[in-house]
């Protein structure tokens, strides 16, 4: 069993950055690949970020490429969300969630087997 806590969300303008944090509590985190999701207003949760345990591999949606780095610390047990140029469009609720799988490439819901409550991000324009 593990707990995931997301923290690190906030109100920030167009351009700006924010760094969210996952921290773990129960089993260690580097036993999992571990993912990010986000769900906007009226809309259903998407994946956004993975990272794979080991050689941590990561993958990413095509709309934060080069904006957004997911990173883990093992020895903190939390993972990591970096968000720089943030858009209006990043509005949304971000979730952290981990994986017994460690393939690189996973990107369905149904994947994860632990989810955290998930941290509000809003971008003014």
């Amino acid at each position: 069993q593990v707990q995931l806590v997301e923290s690190g969300g906030g109100l920030v303008q167009t351009g700006g950055s924010l760094r969210l944090s996952c921290a773990a509590s129960g089993r260690t985190l580097s036993s999992y690949a571990m993912g990010w999701f986000r769900q906007a207003p009226g809309k259903e949760r998407e994946f956004v970020a993975r990272i794979t345990r080991n050689d941590g591999t990561t993958d990413y949606i095509n709309s934060v490429k080069g904006r957004f780095t997911i990173s883990r610390d093992d020895a903190k047990n939390a993972v990591y969300l970096q968000m720089n140029s943030l858009k209006p469009e990043d509005t949304a609720i971000y979730y952290c969630a981990a994986d017994g799988v460690n393939w690189v490439v996973r990107r369905r819901l149904f994947h994860y087997d632990y989810w955290g409550q998930g941290t509000q991000v809003t971008v003014s324009s």
